[in-house]
């Protein structure tokens, strides 16, 4: 494959990428360098490893099937379907509020303004209603390719500029080791994991930007050119997640320094990390790449949250299923209404910490992973399946291993947490 052939397909899976590098690599990650070293390395890769069939089952489906996930769910029982509307509506909203509060924090730092982060968070909610309405798909597709590069090689300068100028030397008096005693290290290590590379929810909507894509270039897809654009955004996203807690790890572990849970001053602190690594000069082009990542972030989001309920409601609700653009486009922006307002009232009432709500929403994802990766799970091994697309048995045990673990973690963690 050409260098031109392979970025006409790729686009869904540099989306993945664009909503993945956000809240649990610009936050998480570089909190859990900051705060324990390169002490949870491990999760990032224990996260990765257990999470990738569930995100490599959407480009299987879509390049098998031309249809989303959501079509799916719909072929193996209805009931899917509405469990699928209650895990997305029980934290479409605070997931939303959460990367948009922190794209609030980084606009105010970086431009100076003097908005509180809720007034900014609303200007930015309605700007990213406003692109989407104008650009849809298109400009996403387009957007997201120069941000994901530019914030890549910003993320690897600044990691090898911080390890040669400084190398790794914390200070002994301000070491903080992980314990599984201290109930808010394991809160965090469970919040940490449940956005790790992101929430399962992103499968879903890769698949849905996969099926607008085919249906804009009018271009069929293969499984094998999925899955080279799906494998190039997944391990693209685990190795910019260890960049990010080296790059907490090497600046800001041991030096008495820790992250504030204000988003405005996270956001000074987070781009500091980058320019005392690679020098002031940098600021303009780490400011730019990290405001572009967590405003694609916000956009992609809000893109996805609206855009996969049209489906959804359409298929609960038979008198919606109008097949005509009109009223799709009718249906999508009531739920883009719906989102906003939503988004909103939660910011509302918890934007005074950025931490406190970025954790409330990583740790839902962790607790509701393992309801989506059954899901996706049934529907790529079900008779609706074409038998020659279907997961080899290798893929099918590791999936379900897998999903046991997933379930286990988040059983244990309502247990430790309620009882």
């Amino acid at each position: 494959m050409t260098g031109k052939q392979l970025i006409k397909v790729m686009g869904p899976g540099l989306l993945y990428a664009g909503a993945a590098i956000g809240v649990s690599h610009l936050v998480q990650s570089t909190r859990a360098g900051a705060g324990f070293g390169f002490e949870l390395v491990w999760i990032i890769i224990i996260a990765n490893i257990l999470k990738y069939p569930f995100f490599e089952f959407a480009p299987r489906y879509t390049s098998a099937t031309g249809e989303n996930l959501i079509r799916g769910y719909e072929k193996i029982g209805k009931w899917a379907v509405w469990l699928y509307a209650g895990v997305t509506i029980a934290s479409m909203f605070v997931l939303q509020s959460g990367v948009t509060i922190v794209t609030a924090g980084l606009l105010g730092n970086v431009f100076g303004f003097e908005l509180s982060a809720f007034w900014l968070s609303v200007f930015l909610l309605i700007i990213t209603m406003v692109l989407l309405i104008v650009g849809r798909y298109s400009l996403l597709d387009k957007l997201i390719k120069y941000v994901i590069v530019i914030l890549a090689l910003s993320t690897v300068l600044a990691v090898f500029s911080a390890y040669f100028k400084n190398g790794y030397h914390p200070n002994p008096e301000f070491i903080k080791l992980f314990s599984y005693d201290n109930p808010m290290d394991v809160a965090f290590l469970i919040a940490f994991f449940g956005w790790m590379p992101g929430p399962i929810d992103i499968s879903i909507w890769q698949s849905i930007w996969a099926e607008a894509k085919a249906k804009e270039t009018k271009v069929k897809v293969t499984r094998k050119e999925a899955m080279l654009d799906f494998k190039i955004g997944y391990f693209g996203t685990a190795f910019l997640a260890l960049g990010f807690l080296s790059l907490g790890a090497l600046v800001m572990y041991g030096s008495g320094e820790e992250f504030s849970g204000s988003s405005l001053v996270f956001a000074g602190q987070l781009i500091k990390l980058f320019t005392s690594s690679i020098g002031p000069w940098a600021y303009p082009v780490i400011a730019t790449a990290a405001l572009a990542t967590m405003f694609s972030t916000t956009l992609t989001c809000f893109d996805a949250y609206s855009r996969v309920m049209v489906p959804t409601t359409q298929i609960l609700i038979p008198k919606m299923n109008i097949k005509k653009t009109k009223a799709d486009r009718n249906l999508w922006f009531l739920w883009m209404a719906i989102l906003f307002t939503g988004t909103v009232v939660i910011l509302g009432f918890f934007v005074s910490s950025m931490k406190g709500m970025v954790d409330f929403a990583t740790t839902l994802s962790f607790v509701l992973g393992p309801v989506l990766a059954i899901l996706n799970y049934m529907v790529v091994t079900s008779k609706h399946m074409p038998q020659a697309d279907r997961p080899k048995p290798f893929l099918k045990w590791y999936a379900i291993i897998s999903m046991l673990l997933m379930t286990s973690f988040s059983l244990f963690f309502i247990v430790w947490r309620f009882f």
